[in-house]
Protein backbone atom coordinates (compact mmCIF):
# COMPACT_ATOMS: atom_id res chain seq x y z
CA UNK A 1 0.00 0.00 0.00
CA UNK A 2 2.84 2.37 0.97
CA UNK A 3 4.26 1.98 -2.47
CA UNK A 4 1.18 2.89 -4.09
CA UNK A 5 1.65 6.21 -2.54
CA UNK A 6 5.33 6.75 -3.48
CA UNK A 7 4.79 5.16 -6.98
CA UNK A 8 2.05 3.89 -8.45
CA UNK A 9 3.08 1.63 -11.56
CA UNK A 10 1.37 2.65 -14.89
CA UNK A 11 1.56 -0.98 -16.17
CA UNK A 12 1.93 -4.63 -15.56
CA UNK A 13 5.93 -4.60 -16.08
CA UNK A 14 6.08 -1.93 -13.41
CA UNK A 15 4.65 -4.43 -11.11
CA UNK A 16 6.78 -7.21 -11.95
CA UNK A 17 9.50 -4.85 -11.58
CA UNK A 18 8.68 -3.90 -8.06
CA UNK A 19 7.37 -7.54 -6.88
CA UNK A 20 10.94 -8.56 -5.65
CA UNK A 21 11.30 -6.14 -3.20
CA UNK A 22 7.96 -8.14 -1.33
CA UNK A 23 9.24 -11.56 -1.79
CA UNK A 24 11.59 -13.94 -1.15
CA UNK A 25 13.83 -15.86 -3.71
CA UNK A 26 12.07 -18.97 -2.93
CA UNK A 27 8.64 -17.38 -3.56
CA UNK A 28 9.44 -14.75 -6.39
CA UNK A 29 11.02 -17.52 -8.04
CA UNK A 30 8.42 -20.43 -7.97
CA UNK A 31 6.17 -17.70 -9.10
CA UNK A 32 8.13 -16.58 -11.86
CA UNK A 33 10.07 -19.68 -13.06
CA UNK A 34 9.01 -22.04 -16.04
CA UNK A 35 10.24 -25.27 -17.21
CA UNK A 36 13.63 -26.05 -18.03
CA UNK A 37 15.24 -23.71 -20.20
CA UNK A 38 12.14 -21.46 -19.84
CA UNK A 39 11.54 -21.17 -24.14
CA UNK A 40 8.04 -21.64 -23.60
CA UNK A 41 7.83 -19.28 -20.90
CA UNK A 42 9.17 -16.35 -23.11
CA UNK A 43 7.39 -17.74 -26.17
CA UNK A 44 4.00 -16.91 -24.23
CA UNK A 45 4.76 -12.85 -24.66
CA UNK A 46 6.82 -13.15 -27.40
CA UNK A 47 3.67 -14.79 -29.61
CA UNK A 48 1.88 -11.32 -29.36
CA UNK A 49 4.19 -9.41 -31.31
CA UNK A 50 3.75 -11.20 -34.24
CA UNK A 51 0.81 -10.35 -34.33
CA UNK A 52 -0.41 -6.61 -35.74
CA UNK A 53 -3.36 -4.45 -35.44
CA UNK A 54 -5.11 -3.63 -38.85
CA UNK A 55 -7.66 -0.74 -36.99
CA UNK A 56 -10.52 0.73 -38.36
CA UNK A 57 -11.41 4.47 -38.65
CA UNK A 58 -14.31 6.81 -38.89
CA UNK A 59 -15.91 4.61 -36.99
CA UNK A 60 -18.02 6.01 -34.26
CA UNK A 61 -16.80 4.38 -30.76
CA UNK A 62 -17.34 7.15 -28.13
CA UNK A 63 -19.96 4.37 -26.21
CA UNK A 64 -18.37 1.59 -25.42
CA UNK A 65 -18.61 -1.48 -24.15
CA UNK A 66 -16.49 -4.09 -22.79
CA UNK A 67 -19.34 -6.52 -20.47
CA UNK A 68 -19.45 -10.05 -22.38
CA UNK A 69 -20.53 -13.47 -21.17
CA UNK A 70 -18.84 -16.63 -20.13
CA UNK A 71 -20.98 -20.25 -19.76
CA UNK A 72 -23.55 -17.23 -19.09
CA UNK A 73 -22.18 -16.02 -16.35
CA UNK A 74 -21.49 -12.21 -16.39
CA UNK A 75 -18.25 -10.43 -16.65
CA UNK A 76 -17.45 -6.92 -16.96
CA UNK A 77 -14.11 -6.87 -19.03
CA UNK A 78 -13.60 -10.30 -20.66
CA UNK A 79 -11.06 -11.62 -17.94
CA UNK A 80 -10.83 -13.84 -15.17
CA UNK A 81 -8.38 -14.35 -12.78
CA UNK A 82 -5.94 -17.91 -13.70
CA UNK A 83 -5.94 -20.36 -10.99
CA UNK A 84 -2.53 -20.11 -9.36
CA UNK A 85 -1.39 -21.90 -5.84
CA UNK A 86 0.15 -20.46 -2.91
CA UNK A 87 -0.85 -16.45 -2.91
CA UNK A 88 -0.56 -16.44 0.94
CA UNK A 89 3.38 -16.32 -0.35
CA UNK A 90 2.42 -13.22 -1.98
CA UNK A 91 0.05 -11.47 0.75
CA UNK A 92 -1.16 -12.98 3.91
CA UNK A 93 -4.50 -12.60 2.54
CA UNK A 94 -3.75 -14.82 -0.23
CA UNK A 95 -6.95 -15.82 -2.60
CA UNK A 96 -9.41 -13.88 -0.49
CA UNK A 97 -7.85 -10.58 -0.80
CA UNK A 98 -7.66 -11.67 -4.70
CA UNK A 99 -11.25 -12.69 -4.66
CA UNK A 100 -12.08 -9.44 -3.22
CA UNK A 101 -10.74 -7.35 -6.25
CA UNK A 102 -12.23 -9.67 -8.77
CA UNK A 103 -15.53 -9.29 -7.22
CA UNK A 104 -15.30 -5.55 -7.25
CA UNK A 105 -13.85 -5.45 -10.82
CA UNK A 106 -16.49 -7.90 -11.93
CA UNK A 107 -14.37 -9.98 -13.16
CA UNK A 108 -13.84 -14.19 -12.95
CA UNK A 109 -11.76 -16.18 -10.45
CA UNK A 110 -10.45 -19.57 -10.78
CA UNK A 111 -9.56 -20.84 -7.50
CA UNK A 112 -6.95 -23.44 -7.30
CA UNK A 113 -6.90 -26.63 -5.43
CA UNK A 114 -3.63 -26.02 -4.14
CA UNK A 115 -4.94 -22.72 -2.56
CA UNK A 116 -3.95 -21.15 0.94
CA UNK A 117 -7.41 -20.40 2.05
CA UNK A 118 -9.97 -22.67 1.64
CA UNK A 119 -12.91 -23.10 -0.92
CA UNK A 120 -15.03 -21.78 1.59
CA UNK A 121 -13.00 -18.85 2.69
CA UNK A 122 -12.86 -17.86 -0.62
CA UNK A 123 -16.07 -18.51 -1.47
CA UNK A 124 -17.38 -16.09 1.15
CA UNK A 125 -16.35 -13.10 -0.35
CA UNK A 126 -19.52 -12.76 -2.34
CA UNK A 127 -21.51 -13.06 0.82
CA UNK A 128 -19.59 -10.46 2.70
CA UNK A 129 -19.41 -8.35 -0.10
CA UNK A 130 -22.76 -8.54 -1.68
CA UNK A 131 -20.95 -8.53 -4.99
CA UNK A 132 -21.01 -11.27 -7.66
CA UNK A 133 -18.77 -12.60 -9.64
CA UNK A 134 -17.97 -15.65 -10.97
CA UNK A 135 -15.89 -17.63 -9.29
CA UNK A 136 -14.74 -21.66 -10.65
CA UNK A 137 -12.56 -24.31 -9.07
CA UNK A 138 -9.96 -25.46 -10.69
CA UNK A 139 -8.64 -29.58 -9.85
CA UNK A 140 -7.29 -32.52 -10.97
CA UNK A 141 -7.99 -35.71 -11.12
CA UNK A 142 -6.25 -37.40 -8.21
CA UNK A 143 -5.21 -41.01 -7.82
CA UNK A 144 -7.51 -40.80 -4.81
CA UNK A 145 -10.94 -40.65 -6.69
CA UNK A 146 -12.21 -40.50 -3.06
CA UNK A 147 -10.26 -36.84 -2.60
CA UNK A 148 -11.02 -35.85 -5.94
CA UNK A 149 -14.93 -36.54 -5.14
CA UNK A 150 -14.81 -34.56 -1.83
CA UNK A 151 -12.97 -31.71 -3.20
CA UNK A 152 -15.60 -31.59 -6.46
CA UNK A 153 -18.40 -31.47 -3.52
CA UNK A 154 -17.26 -28.90 -1.39
CA UNK A 155 -16.87 -26.94 -4.43
CA UNK A 156 -20.25 -27.24 -5.40
CA UNK A 157 -21.76 -26.78 -1.85
CA UNK A 158 -19.63 -23.31 -1.79
CA UNK A 159 -21.23 -22.29 -4.84
CA UNK A 160 -18.85 -22.40 -7.18
CA UNK A 161 -20.30 -22.07 -11.33
CA UNK A 162 -18.06 -24.24 -12.75
CA UNK A 163 -15.36 -26.67 -11.82
CA UNK A 164 -12.22 -26.61 -14.59
CA UNK A 165 -10.45 -29.56 -15.05
CA UNK A 166 -6.48 -29.33 -15.73
CA UNK A 167 -5.41 -32.11 -18.26
CA UNK A 168 -1.96 -31.11 -18.95
CA UNK A 169 -0.05 -32.16 -15.81
CA UNK A 170 0.29 -36.04 -15.73
CA UNK A 171 3.26 -35.16 -13.66
CA UNK A 172 4.80 -32.42 -12.52
CA UNK A 173 6.98 -29.78 -15.33
CA UNK A 174 10.45 -29.64 -13.93
CA UNK A 175 11.27 -26.37 -12.92
CA UNK A 176 15.13 -25.85 -12.25
CA UNK A 177 14.71 -22.78 -9.84
CA UNK A 178 12.36 -24.59 -7.26
CA UNK A 179 15.15 -27.52 -7.84
CA UNK A 180 17.75 -25.60 -6.39
CA UNK A 181 15.83 -23.92 -3.68
CA UNK A 182 14.64 -27.04 -2.67
CA UNK A 183 10.92 -25.09 -2.60
CA UNK A 184 8.99 -26.04 0.28
CA UNK A 185 6.23 -23.94 2.22
CA UNK A 186 6.72 -21.67 4.66
CA UNK A 187 6.35 -23.11 8.49
CA UNK A 188 2.84 -22.93 9.23
CA UNK A 189 1.65 -22.07 5.73
CA UNK A 190 -0.73 -25.04 4.53
CA UNK A 191 -2.90 -26.09 1.21
CA UNK A 192 -5.93 -25.13 3.03
CA UNK A 193 -8.13 -27.61 0.98
CA UNK A 194 -5.98 -30.52 1.77
CA UNK A 195 -5.26 -30.19 5.97
CA UNK A 196 -7.70 -33.16 7.34
CA UNK A 197 -5.94 -36.30 4.62
CA UNK A 198 -5.73 -39.36 6.22
CA UNK A 199 -2.86 -39.74 3.74
CA UNK A 200 -0.90 -37.09 5.51
CA UNK A 201 0.00 -39.51 8.37
CA UNK A 202 3.71 -39.78 6.84
CA UNK A 203 4.59 -36.33 6.80
CA UNK A 204 3.47 -35.37 10.51
CA UNK A 205 6.74 -33.89 11.42
CA UNK A 206 7.22 -31.56 8.08
CA UNK A 207 3.44 -31.20 7.63
CA UNK A 208 3.49 -28.36 5.70
CA UNK A 209 6.26 -29.23 2.92
CA UNK A 210 4.27 -32.61 3.12
CA UNK A 211 1.31 -31.33 1.88
CA UNK A 212 3.05 -30.33 -1.35
CA UNK A 213 4.71 -33.53 -1.80
CA UNK A 214 1.34 -35.97 -0.95
CA UNK A 215 0.14 -33.66 -3.33
CA UNK A 216 2.96 -34.72 -6.14
CA UNK A 217 2.47 -38.27 -5.62
CA UNK A 218 -1.14 -37.69 -6.19
CA UNK A 219 -0.98 -36.57 -9.70
CA UNK A 220 -2.10 -39.52 -11.83
CA UNK A 221 -0.47 -40.13 -14.93
CA UNK A 222 -2.63 -42.99 -15.80
CA UNK A 223 -6.13 -40.27 -16.17
CA UNK A 224 -7.58 -40.77 -19.83
CA UNK A 225 -10.79 -39.46 -21.84
CA UNK A 226 -12.80 -41.51 -19.83
CA UNK A 227 -12.16 -40.31 -16.33
CA UNK A 228 -13.51 -36.67 -17.48
CA UNK A 229 -17.10 -38.37 -17.82
CA UNK A 230 -16.60 -39.52 -14.75
CA UNK A 231 -16.08 -36.55 -13.18
CA UNK A 232 -18.81 -34.69 -15.01
CA UNK A 233 -21.19 -37.38 -13.52
CA UNK A 234 -20.30 -35.82 -9.80
CA UNK A 235 -21.96 -32.69 -10.15
CA UNK A 236 -23.89 -30.37 -12.46
CA UNK A 237 -21.31 -27.48 -13.00
CA UNK A 238 -20.62 -27.47 -16.68
CA UNK A 239 -17.19 -28.27 -16.89
CA UNK A 240 -14.46 -26.43 -18.21
CA UNK A 241 -10.92 -28.12 -19.64
CA UNK A 242 -7.72 -26.36 -19.26
CA UNK A 243 -4.40 -27.50 -21.04
CA UNK A 244 -5.53 -27.83 -24.31
CA UNK A 245 -3.02 -26.89 -27.20
CA UNK A 246 -4.86 -28.79 -29.94
CA UNK A 247 -7.87 -28.97 -32.17
CA UNK A 248 -8.54 -32.66 -31.78
CA UNK A 249 -7.83 -32.67 -28.05
CA UNK A 250 -10.05 -29.68 -28.16
CA UNK A 251 -12.80 -31.95 -30.13
CA UNK A 252 -12.53 -34.78 -27.95
CA UNK A 253 -13.42 -32.97 -24.74
CA UNK A 254 -16.48 -31.67 -25.95
CA UNK A 255 -17.00 -34.94 -26.88
CA UNK A 256 -16.39 -35.95 -23.48
CA UNK A 257 -18.75 -32.99 -22.14
CA UNK A 258 -16.41 -30.01 -22.41
CA UNK A 259 -18.93 -26.84 -22.27
CA UNK A 260 -15.46 -24.41 -22.24
CA UNK A 261 -11.72 -25.22 -23.19
CA UNK A 262 -8.72 -23.24 -21.97
CA UNK A 263 -5.77 -22.69 -24.66
CA UNK A 264 -3.43 -23.38 -22.10
CA UNK A 265 0.49 -24.78 -21.89
CA UNK A 266 0.25 -23.83 -18.18
CA UNK A 267 2.65 -20.64 -18.50
CA UNK A 268 5.07 -22.43 -19.62
CA UNK A 269 5.79 -24.48 -16.11
CA UNK A 270 4.95 -27.91 -17.81
CA UNK A 271 6.38 -29.23 -21.05
CA UNK A 272 9.08 -26.46 -22.23
CA UNK A 273 9.00 -26.60 -26.00
CA UNK A 274 5.17 -26.66 -25.93
CA UNK A 275 3.82 -24.37 -28.50
CA UNK A 276 2.84 -20.32 -27.17
CA UNK A 277 -0.69 -20.59 -26.16
CA UNK A 278 -1.66 -17.85 -28.76
CA UNK A 279 -0.65 -19.85 -31.66
CA UNK A 280 -2.73 -22.51 -31.02
CA UNK A 281 -5.45 -20.86 -30.30
CA UNK A 282 -6.78 -20.34 -34.02
CA UNK A 283 -6.82 -24.02 -34.49
CA UNK A 284 -8.60 -24.52 -31.16
CA UNK A 285 -11.13 -22.40 -32.34
CA UNK A 286 -11.75 -23.78 -35.49
CA UNK A 287 -11.94 -27.18 -34.01
CA UNK A 288 -14.73 -26.36 -31.57
CA UNK A 289 -15.15 -22.85 -31.11
CA UNK A 290 -18.28 -20.84 -31.33
CA UNK A 291 -17.89 -17.92 -33.90
CA UNK A 292 -21.60 -16.74 -33.19
CA UNK A 293 -21.94 -12.97 -32.65
CA UNK A 294 -24.74 -11.22 -30.49
CA UNK A 295 -24.85 -14.05 -27.68
CA UNK A 296 -26.49 -16.51 -30.43
CA UNK A 297 -27.52 -20.22 -29.71
CA UNK A 298 -23.91 -22.52 -29.86
CA UNK A 299 -24.08 -24.54 -32.64
CA UNK A 300 -23.54 -28.48 -31.98
CA UNK A 301 -19.94 -29.24 -30.75
CA UNK A 302 -19.06 -25.95 -30.41
CA UNK A 303 -18.13 -24.03 -27.45
CA UNK A 304 -16.83 -20.95 -25.98
CA UNK A 305 -12.51 -21.05 -26.07
CA UNK A 306 -10.47 -19.23 -23.29
CA UNK A 307 -6.78 -18.40 -23.49
CA UNK A 308 -4.53 -18.59 -21.21
CA UNK A 309 -0.46 -17.48 -21.20
CA UNK A 310 1.20 -13.85 -21.37
CA UNK A 311 -1.21 -11.32 -21.38
CA UNK A 312 0.33 -8.07 -20.20
CA UNK A 313 -1.72 -5.47 -22.42
CA UNK A 314 -5.22 -4.60 -23.23
CA UNK A 315 -3.33 -4.94 -26.60
CA UNK A 316 -2.86 -8.72 -25.56
CA UNK A 317 -6.83 -9.30 -24.80
CA UNK A 318 -7.66 -7.43 -27.70
CA UNK A 319 -5.74 -9.90 -30.27
CA UNK A 320 -6.74 -12.93 -28.52
CA UNK A 321 -10.20 -12.15 -28.51
CA UNK A 322 -9.63 -11.10 -32.63
CA UNK A 323 -8.64 -14.54 -32.95
CA UNK A 324 -11.56 -16.16 -31.10
CA UNK A 325 -11.02 -16.20 -27.53
CA UNK A 326 -14.05 -15.43 -25.95
CA UNK A 327 -11.65 -14.19 -22.95
CA UNK A 328 -9.00 -14.57 -21.56
CA UNK A 329 -7.56 -15.54 -17.97
CA UNK A 330 -4.20 -13.49 -16.01
CA UNK A 331 -2.00 -15.18 -13.71
CA UNK A 332 1.39 -13.68 -13.09
CA UNK A 333 0.16 -9.96 -13.32
CA UNK A 334 -2.27 -10.55 -10.55
CA UNK A 335 0.07 -12.15 -8.00
CA UNK A 336 3.06 -9.31 -8.76
CA UNK A 337 0.00 -6.94 -8.01
CA UNK A 338 -1.21 -9.16 -4.24
CA UNK A 339 2.71 -8.99 -3.36
CA UNK A 340 3.09 -5.08 -3.91
CA UNK A 341 -0.09 -3.88 -2.15
CA UNK A 342 -2.83 -6.99 -1.30
CA UNK A 343 -6.33 -6.65 -2.61
CA UNK A 344 -5.55 -2.80 -3.55
CA UNK A 345 -2.95 -4.17 -6.07
CA UNK A 346 -4.91 -6.79 -7.66
CA UNK A 347 -7.84 -4.29 -8.53
CA UNK A 348 -5.27 -1.83 -9.61
CA UNK A 349 -3.62 -4.89 -12.50
CA UNK A 350 -7.61 -5.71 -12.98
CA UNK A 351 -7.80 -1.87 -13.87
CA UNK A 352 -4.99 -1.02 -16.09
CA UNK A 353 -5.83 -4.03 -18.30
CA UNK A 354 -9.31 -2.60 -18.57
CA UNK A 355 -8.42 0.62 -19.13
CA UNK A 356 -5.68 -0.52 -21.74
CA UNK A 357 -8.12 -2.86 -23.46
CA UNK A 358 -11.10 0.12 -23.43
CA UNK A 359 -8.56 2.26 -25.48
CA UNK A 360 -7.08 0.19 -27.60
CA UNK A 361 -10.97 -0.67 -28.64
CA UNK A 362 -11.48 3.04 -29.32
CA UNK A 363 -8.69 2.87 -31.28
CA UNK A 364 -9.58 -0.32 -33.50
CA UNK A 365 -12.92 1.22 -34.07
CA UNK A 366 -14.59 -1.36 -31.53
CA UNK A 367 -17.58 0.06 -29.77
CA UNK A 368 -18.07 -3.41 -28.53
CA UNK A 369 -16.52 -7.09 -28.04
CA UNK A 370 -18.96 -7.88 -30.78
CA UNK A 371 -16.96 -6.02 -33.51
CA UNK A 372 -13.85 -7.40 -32.47
CA UNK A 373 -13.20 -10.29 -35.49
CA UNK A 374 -10.03 -11.52 -37.09
CA UNK A 375 -9.96 -8.79 -39.46
CA UNK A 376 -8.76 -6.55 -37.13
CA UNK A 377 -5.21 -8.49 -37.12
CA UNK A 378 -2.00 -9.34 -39.13
CA UNK A 379 0.09 -12.12 -39.02
CA UNK A 380 3.91 -11.72 -39.32
CA UNK A 381 4.42 -15.12 -39.38
CA UNK A 382 1.92 -18.43 -39.15
CA UNK A 383 2.83 -21.15 -37.65
CA UNK A 384 -0.21 -23.25 -38.43
CA UNK A 385 -1.71 -23.91 -41.73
Amino acid sequence: MEELKSFKPLNLFEYEQLAPKYLSQMALDYYASGAWDEVTLRDNRTAFARFKLRPRVLVDVSKRNLATEVLGQPLEIPLLVAPMAFQCLANPQGEVATARAAASAGIGMVLSTLSTKSIEEVAAVHHETNLYAPQWFQLYIHKDRGLTRALVERAYAAGYKALCITVDAPVLGRRERDKRNEFALPQGMQLANLTNLSGLNIFQEERESGLFTYFAQQLDPAVTWDDLEWLQSLCPLPLVVKGILRGDDAARAVECGAKAIIVSNHGGRQLDGAVASLDALAEVVDAVGDRLKGGGRLLPNRVEVLLDGGIRRGTDILKALALGAKAVLVGRPILWGLAVAGETGVAHVIEILRDELDVAMALSGCASLENIDSSLLFCEKHHFA
